[in-house]
């Protein structure tokens, strides 16, 4: 977990989050799992931005890796870091089989793909009229 996180994510008394009973902020959270996505060379993340579009989060992130290996690693990384900061009650499915691991952390939603899943799936499209920020550009053809 990079400093300036922990440095940021404090409470009132300056307290890490770690250390206190709060809940991580999904600004907070979405600068972890963007920042764990980049240290594990994830492709073609995108931030899709729910609030006040539902009640499910504030943030979806959407990523995709190489190889079932390579998505489990990056859910695994996740998880970790999320732990980390002391966020507890983070729900996760699909480890099992690694073609697509959703991490529910609350106010943060985040879908890792295989890319063939991810086109199947085609989460982007039906929340294209929310808005959406590309952090990393598809580095396969197709995705």
């Amino acid at each position: 977990m990079g400093a300036s996180l922990k440095a940021r994510a404090t409470n009132d008394r300056s307290v890490p989050i770690a250390q206190s009973k709060r809940t991580p902020l999904a600004g907070d959270l979405l600068q972890l799992v963007e920042s764990s996505l980049d240290d594990d060379k994830a492709e073609n993340i995108v931030v899709v931005e729910l609030s006040g579009k539902t009640a499910i989060a504030d943030y979806m992130v959407i990523a995709s890796g190489t190889s079932q290996r390579h998505v489990g690693a990056m859910a695994d990384h996740i998880q970790r870091r999320m732990k980390g900061i002391g966020l507890k009650g983070i729900a996760v499915e699909g480890l099992k089989q690694c073609d697509w691991v959703l991490i529910d952390a609350g106010d943060l939603i985040v879908h890792l793909f295989r890319p063939e899943v991810r086109l199947f799936y085609n989460l982007e499209k039906i929340w294209k009229n929310t808005r959406s920020t590309v952090i990393t550009e598809a580095q396969s053809a197709g995705v």
